[in-house]
């Protein structure tokens, strides 16, 4: 999975970049500090993977990983070149979503682009850059169809459906909130549509606000509303805090999340909410050489989760035995479990679940 984390100069972005990768990107308080994207791996915590190391004595422990890109910040006109406008867009293609961090916070000494703070303006800035790009690939678009349209009628439904998306975006609205069917979704599909693609606004807060009562701030219900309004993903944040428990163990970490009130860390509600919004579940291998966590899509059949391994699983696929992590830690052993009868031979048509222990039967 790979996230974008976009936003205006200055609201944070790098900040919360560094936090959460450990990458060590440069941060400064001036616009286009970030110029080329900074890349930083991050492992999905999953303590499943803690339990079945231990059960199985394996040798090796791989996590699944978050790719998270810190993308050039955007100011207006950047459709048009402003700024690092056309870098920053073709960076947005690549990502599978976008962390969209909006500053919810008031500082005299961190300058503000358009010179103060205001969560829905930002939001609609960098909206209508992406709309805005969005509408010159589909006229290129609708202009390549309506040639081909001469040779092959069939055509006529895809224009029908590229020009109705662009009216939408020409009315400000964002691709994502575009209606369509199955059909118009897989043509859709084929073009690389900025303003379709899924959004976690994080709501950068102060930390006084942040450990207060983040429903009444606001700033943040400003970014709440158009999230909700766009079935797109929010999340409270605190770079700040994120960048002071970065270097710590995790029993430090922890110790001091607990002391300021909280659960868990943004970087493990921003994973959480990511996978949410991206429908992802993962589904896990076990045994004396590897334990591994392995991230697909809901709905994913078993055969498809098989080539996630190797292309070979999926192409040979004879059958999977599955048991839940659940079962399996319940009984003990996958020993114990067989013995239950807990251990099930699934087929082709099996559809995976969060938590499968697997083992994949194939033949080539």
């Amino acid at each position: 999975m790979k996230l974008g984390i976009v936003g205006l100069p200055n609201v944070g972005k790098s900040t919360l970049f560094n936090a959460i990768t450990n990458a060590g990107a440069q941060c400064a308080n001036y616009p286009f500090c970030t110029i080329e994207p900074n890349v930083g791996m991050v492992t999905v915590p999953d303590e499943r993977l803690d339990k079945l190391e231990a059960m199985y004595d394996s040798d090796k422990k791989t996590y699944a990983v978050i790719e998270f890109v810190d993308i050039a910040g955007l100011v207006k006109g950047a459709s048009k070149g402003e700024g690092l406008g056309n870098k920053f867009l073709a960076n947005i293609r690549e990502v599978d979503a976008i962390i969209h961090v909006v500053r919810c916070f008031e500082d005299v000494n961190i300058i503000h682009v358009d010179g103060s703070v205001g969560p829905m303006r930002d939001i609609e800035t960098i909206n209508l850059e992406l709309i805005f790009s969005d509408i010159e690939v589909l006229d290129r678009r609708i202009d390549r169809t309506k040639k081909a349209l001469k040779g092959d009628k069939s055509l006529a439904a895809e224009i029908a459906l590229l020009e109705r998306l662009k009216a939408h975006l020409e009315e400000g609205k964002s691709a994502r909130s575009f209606e369509r069917d199955e059909d118009e979704d897989k043509i859709l599909a084929t073009i690389s549509l900025l303003s379709d693609k899924p959004v976690i606004y994080a709501a950068n807060m102060k930390e006084d606000d942040f450990l207060g009562n983040i429903e009444e701030n606001p700033f943040y219900k400003e970014v709440a509303s158009i999230a909700a309004s766009e079935s797109s993903g929010v999340l409270s944040i605190c770079a700040k805090i994120e960048e002071e428990i970065s270097d710590m163990s995790n029993e430090d970490k922890l110790m001091f999340l607990n002391d300021i009130g909280l659960s868990e860390s943004g970087l493990d509600r921003l994973i959480k909410e990511s996978y949410s919004l991206l429908g992802l579940i993962s589904f896990l291998t076990a045994g004396k050489q590897e334990v591994r966590a392995w991230t697909i899509k809901e709905g994913t059949k078993a055969p498809q989760a098989a080539g996630k391994i190797h292309t070979d699983f999926e192409r040979g696929f004879i059958r999977a035995e599955i048991i839940s992590y659940d079962e399996l830690m319940a009984n003990g052993s996958i020993a114990a479990a067989k013995e239950k009868g807990l251990v099930r031979l699934e087929g082709k048509d099996y559809v995976m679940k969060d938590g499968d222990v697997t083992l994949f039967r194939f033949n080539v």
